[in-house]
């Protein structure tokens, strides 16, 4: 699978001096899209010249395919490295690793390996999990691209692979780095070893455990990770009580203060610095109750320190970061003591925000008389715009509009509401606006803060696109044609507002839709939105579908744990796991009409959604509604939920597995037929198979329209492959590292499969069952393509997300998935036919599935 390398986003840049508290900084560092050049890759030895390290980069086949180091001597005694130069410091989050597959000719890959890495060049260290383990897993065969998440992530120049080597297989290595340039520029911090508490009979170790130096290194003041309220609690399972913060007792110090010694990779001018203190002081913790910070710009210390004093809160025990001040400093090294309030004080993060300039100060005046001038200017230039179109258009549209008025027929919403639909006497849609607006999710700027009121306002100015009067339309159009120059910059901060308000919200209701002899109707605004396991988004569902289902009892059996076989982890999140598992006994829990092709006795292998048993209650009753949900779909070409766990935490349900894995990984491994498969010896699929597969994907979500569910994720990630090419449909494509390259991240919170999904649910965050259609057709071109690189490959995300505004403007100027090779006109055709503008011209679900089952009838009676 092709990943695209990504550009980072404005989250990023907006946020670059304190990057670390957000999960943006995961970005590919240029192996795979060649940002990283020849000369900066380089090894301990290779196999031959066609092997070299320039060859090992992430899905990539130059060469002979990878970097294979020349092995000889004995294990003990190997060093084999593969080393990266990055010619700055960044920070590390995930690394990627794939063995040697050379089109099927290669089988070497490295089934687990070490990571080294240096800032400087001269000291290495080595990297350990969080539990302190050394050995990293890596792969199982020659073409997977296996990711792994830095726990604790790593700040460095040089990183070094070190394939662990046991001689009873060759290895050979592609590699990517995933993260972003580390822009504190802090290189070393030299701090007082942490302590330890007792506390009700309990040890509490405050000790600096990841700290990858002996008085000079980095580590949990500066690894990402910001301690919880309560200290005895961490984010990481399997670890000691207060692992996220550093801590001290004012006993060991008798100055009354603890002295923290910063060092940076320059001269910077810095501006504020912010402490994440623990600040429960119903246990005498609290944060500090002064810092005095000293500055050294060359190699003597300045003699006039700066001195900040927090307001005291004796009130709210939650902790928090502390911004201090530091008034344009020039320095290459800071040290600061921290006074105590209170018998303990604790940090788990410590950052430094700088001036653009490194050498100057930065003239605050200068700078304001900049901003007014360039504010000054936009509105100039709106106001020039403003007049220019009510000249133009004004007059006449004043004219209709208001005839429209009078007669009561449509109007133009330039606000975004929610919308109700009631049939007329001939049985069609027609929308009339709700009763009540709905409190639009554009309006929570958190946590992006007041700097994102304007591009809400704008968002909120955007049209519902229902059926307008032509002039109007016009008008529309030409004010956002206007609009977009400054639309382009914010086109991000729209996703980050809606979407960071979206996933802090685990239900949204709007007016119920109108029914017609008791039929519901979806409403495109009316739905529930459920927070899966594995922190995204499961089905979304009508609010009255909803209230329907809530009133029924869920009939599926518990199921015992004590026949479950661990096997894999498929993927994980912020409330749970996804596990691959073997079932005994599971033909008991299974109806005729669904059960298995299986012989009676044999184990079943299936998948085993896991709600962590710390999960908050919104979790948990997202989790009992799901499985209300998954209970209700039973459909062929649908994964369905066969029993659960329920007795005891943690709770789990248990749904279909297939055995060939899902339909994006099974056709990656293999080819069309043809010449080039009969050449390379590699299975094949062939048209009337993909062509079968994809009527069956149609034929579920005919099923999930029918129920008024929205998929909101569908991709070839997320259907699974059984015997004879059957497909069904499933929802966990999300949660895997394997496919965290297709997601958009937004702020550690939501991810967003922006590159299936639809213009209108990427600009207005509306979801339908249209813009499953619009991910259906980006489906099918990738299952025409064998699934060997991303749609929109050339583009980055912000570029995949400033195409969406070309869809929007409908100049003409969109870019639309090319047609693949093998994928014949009509097929191409419905594909076009999905990603049409106007939601209302897609075709739906039932007749894309009998245009499928059409197609295929007339190919076989051609053939």
């Amino acid at each position: 699978m092709k990943r695209e390398t990504k550009t980072p986003s404005l989250s990023l840049l907006l946020l670059a001096g304190s990057q670390r508290l957000f999960c943006v900084c995961r970005s590919p560092l240029g192996m795979s899209r060649g940002q990283i050049l020849d000369e900066d890759i380089s090894a301990s030895s290779q196999w031959s010249d066609s092997t070299a390290a320039k060859y090992g980069r992430l899905d990539c086949e130059e060469g002979d395919g990878a970097w294979c180091p020349e092995i000889a001597g004995e294990p003990e005694n190997m060093n084999e490295f593969l080393q990266i130069d990055l010619r700055s410091l960044h920070f590390i989050t995930l690394v990627g690793t794939q063995g040697r597959h050379a089109g099927g000719i290669g089988n070497e890959f490295a089934q687990t390996y070490k990571i080294k890495y240096s800032r400087d060049g001269s000291r290495w260290i080595s990297w350990r999990n969080r539990q302190g383990k050394e050995v990293i897993e890596g792969n199982r065969n020659a073409y997977d691209i296996v990711l792994k998440d830095m726990e604790p992530p790593i700040i460095a120049r040089f990183v070094r692979f070190m394939p662990v080597i046991d001689h009873s297989m060759n290895v050979c290595m592609r590699v990517e780095l995933y993260g972003c340039e580390w822009l504190d520029g802090l290189v070393s911090y030299n701090s007082p070893l942490g302590q330890q508490m007792t506390l009700n009979g309990q040890h509490v170790h405050l000790n600096d455990s990841v700290y990858d130096g002996a008085m000079k290194g980095l580590g949990q003041l500066t690894d990402g990770m910001c301690g919880l309220d309560d200290f005895t609690h961490s984010h990481v399972y399997n670890v000691w009580p207060g692992y996220d913060y550093v801590g001290w007792s004012n006993e060991s110090f008798p100055n009354g203060y603890v002295e923290i010694m910063f060092e940076f990779d320059r001269t910077r001018n810095f501006t504020t610095m912010k402490v994440h203190c623990n600040n429960m002081f119903s246990r005498r913790v609290k944060t500090f109750q002064k810092v005095v910070c000293y500055f050294r710009s060359e190699l003597d210390w300045e003699a006039t320190p700066i001195s900040f004093s927090p307001v005291m809160d004796d009130v709210n025990p939650s902790a928090r970061f502390v911004t201090v001040s530091l008034y344009n400093h020039m320095a290459s090294a800071i040290k600061c003591q921290y006074y105590f309030s209170d018998i303990w004080m604790m940090f788990s993060e410590i950052t430094f925000q700088s001036g653009d300039d490194p050498t100057h100060k930065v003239d605050d005046s200068n700078t304001r008389i900049l901003i007014g001038c360039l504010v000054a200017i936009i509105f100039i230039l709106v106001a020039i715009i403003v007049i220019i179109l009510w000249r133009q258009v004004w007059q006449k549209m004043l004219e209709k509009v208001s005839r429209r008025m009078l007669d009561d027929e449509l109007t133009a919403s330039l606000s975004i509401q929610s919308e109700t639909f009631t049939y007329n006497n001939n049985n069609s849609p027609s929308s009339v606006p709700s009763e009540q607006e709905s409190n639009s999710t554009y309006e929570r700027i958190f946590p992006l803060g007041p700097d994102y009121q304007e591009p809400s306002r704008l968002v909120r100015k955007l049209p519902e696109f229902s059926q307008t009067s032509e002039d109007t339309g016009e008008f529309q159009k030409r004010c956002m044609g206007y609009i977009w120059v400054f639309h382009t910059y914010y086109a991000i901060a729209y996703i980050h507002v809606y979407f960071s308000a979206a996933s802090t919200n685990t239900a949204s209701k709007s007016t119920p839709a109108s029914v017609q002899e008791g039929v519901p109707h979806y409403a495109e605004a009316d739905i529930v939105n459920l927070q899966g396991v594995t922190g995204g988004n499961t089905y979304a569902v009508s609010a009255l579908t909803m209230d329907l289902l809530s009133g029924k009892d869920v009939a599926v059996e518990e199921f015992p744990r004590k026949l479950l076989t661990f096997k894999e982890k498929l993927g994980e999140g912020q409330f749970g796991e996804v596990h691959l598992c073997e079932a005994e006994g599971m033909q008991d829990f299974m109806d005729e009409e669904f059960s298995f092709d299986v012989i009676e006795n044999q184990t079943v292998l299936v998948a085993v959604k896991m709600l962590r048993a710390d999960a908050n209650k919104n979790a948990r009753n997202d989790f009992l509604k799901e499985i209300k949900i998954m209970s209700r779909l039973k459909d062929p070409n649908i994964i369905r939920l066969l029993a659960v766990c329920m007795s005891s935490d943690p709770l789990c349900m248990i749904t279909e597995y297939m055995e060939n894995g899902d339909l994006n990984q099974f056709l990656s491994r293999h080819e069309p037929e043809g010449m080039i498969a009969l050449l390379s010896n590699a299975p094949t699929v062939s048209y009337s198979n993909l062509h079968h597969m994809a009527t069956q994907i149609a034929s579920g979500m005919k099923y999930l329209s029918s129920l008024n569910f929205v998929h909101r994720d569908l991709a070839t990630r997320n259907c699974l492959v059984g015997k004879n090419y059957t497909i069904k449909i499933a929802d966990f494509g999300m949660s895997r590292n394997l496919y965290s390259g297709d997601y958009y991240r937004i702020q550690g919170r939501a991810v967003l499969p922006i590159r299936w999904m639809s213009w209108e649910s990427i600009l207005l965050g509306k979801f339908t069952t249209s813009s499953d259609v619009w991910a259906f057709g980006v489906t099918l071109w990738e299952m025409l393509t064998f699934c060997k690189e991303q749609p929109y490959s050339q583009l980055s995300d912000e570029q995949v997300i400033e195409n969406t505004g070309e869809f929007f403007r409908d100049q003409r100027r969109q870019i639309y998935l090319p047609q693949p090779p093998m994928c014949p006109d009509p097929v191409y055709k419905l594909m076009l036919s999905c990603w049409n503008r106007n939601t209302k011209e897609r075709p739906s679900f039932q007749e894309i599935h009998h245009t499928l089952l059409d197609y295929s009838l007339n190919v076989n009676k051609n053939h």
